[in-house]
């Protein structure tokens, strides 16, 4: 039996979750919270399996809830409900520890879907939010340089050969002003300080002789 509590402040929205999830022979509800502190002592004294948890709570911001309840209970299963767009806040949550992100306007027709993924230990997103977490994935594995516009890395380059600002301008016909700016841009997307980091990080890379 896959035994949910359900935290949401809205009785209206507690008692359509409890609908949809105790219509399915194989789930029940363990319980139901109308805010965290009520979250946190339900979660401690009961036997659950998953959390269906709104983000938008009176007493405590749902980030906080996320985290909490993950240190206390590293194993528990958690999906975030809320109103608020995917794309400002899903790939947030996921990766705070949460186990699925789900729209209230599509709980109706996802939760049940939801919770099974969820219970079975995979993670539910929607496919765009599945798309932008694999952009993100494929980013960090991305090397910093390949960051840069075609212009920044160039100016890195140059500037790593040891060219000053000015020779970097009359070879680019830019202004010494304007690659300043571009070099100030891509220490910023490089997390970096000086042309001294650059030189390293463009020798460590091979990307100058």
């Amino acid at each position: 039996m896959i035994k949910v509590i359900i935290v949401d402040d809205h009785p209206v929205v507690r008692r359509g979750l409890k609908q949809i999830i105790e219509d399915e022979p194989d789930m029940e509800v363990a319980g139901e919270a109308i805010n965290a502190g009520e979250c946190f002592s339900l979660v401690r004294k009961t036997d659950c399996t998953l959390v269906v948890l709104d983000i938008s709570l009176p007493d405590r911001n749902g980030f906080d809830v996320l985290k909490q309840l993950k240190c206390e209970h590293p194993k528990l299963s958690i999906l975030i409900l809320s109103v608020h767009p995917e794309d400002q806040y899903g790939l947030r949550f996921i990766k705070a520890g949460a186990s699925g992100y789900l729209m209230k306007e599509g709980a109706p027709e996802e939760l049940v879907k939801a919770i099974r993924k969820v219970n079975a230990g995979g993670k539910y997103v929607s496919e765009s939010l599945a798309e932008k977490m694999v952009s993100h994935l494929a980013a960090l594995d991305k090397p910093p340089h390949e960051n840069l516009s075609d212009r920044e890395f160039q100016i890195m380059c140059l500037i790593a050969t040891g060219k000053s600002l000015k020779e970097i301008g009359m070879t680019l016909c830019i202004s010494e002003k304007t690659v300043s700016t571009y070099r100030a841009r891509l220490l910023e997307k490089m997390h970096m300080k000086t042309n001294s980091d650059l030189v390293g990080y463009a020798l460590k890379n091979k990307l100058i002789e």
